[in-house]
């Protein structure tokens, strides 16, 4: 059974954009290449052909996969989020114990996460670690470099 994935409104639609582009533009240009490498002669010996036909499986399974999402798929109604603590689309300031240092994060479904944005995945190891929790709370989160100490400062929307 496939799972549910929650996006924001601009998540779904770059998903959607992306679809569109794999089935509109990729496609027809494979099936260009595909019969380019025809008209070159013999089938069996022809590696261009061999090449476009791989690359024509490999898209047909990302846009199946993307299909797959997208039915899969619910927009997030913030109104109805509970602002006391943090949930996905929650943005969250936290504060680094050992070194004092402050950082602010939106919380994302994981196809929407984007570190340089400051939109991190709920599923990520920080993300993880913050749902759930309220201001004040100090948390452990297990990174890869060990177990850091985050006090949650705010929670807001």
């Amino acid at each position: 059974m496939a799972q549910i994935s929650y996006y924001t409104e601009e998540g779904l639609k770059k998903l959607k954009d992306e679809l569109h582009h794999l089935k509109v533009h990729e496609r027809s240009y494979i099936s260009k290449q595909i019969a380019e490498a025809r008209d070159k002669g013999d089938l069996s010996e022809n590696a261009e052909y061999d090449a476009a036909k791989e690359a024509q499986g490999l898209l047909e399974l990302k846009i199946s996969k993307l299909e797959e999402v997208l039915n899969n798929a619910r927009v997030i109604d913030e109104s109805t989020l509970d602002l006391s603590k943090a949930l996905i689309l929650s943005i969250v300031k936290i504060k680094n114990v050992a070194n004092g240092a402050t950082m602010k994060y939106t919380l994302v479904a994981e196809s929407e996460a984007d570190l340089k944005a400051g939109k991190i995945s709920v599923d990520s190891p920080i993300g993880k670690g913050l749902l759930g929790k309220k201001v004040g709370e100090v948390v452990d989160i297990k990174v890869p470099s060990g177990v850091m100490k985050f006090e949650i400062i705010e929670i807001s929307r």
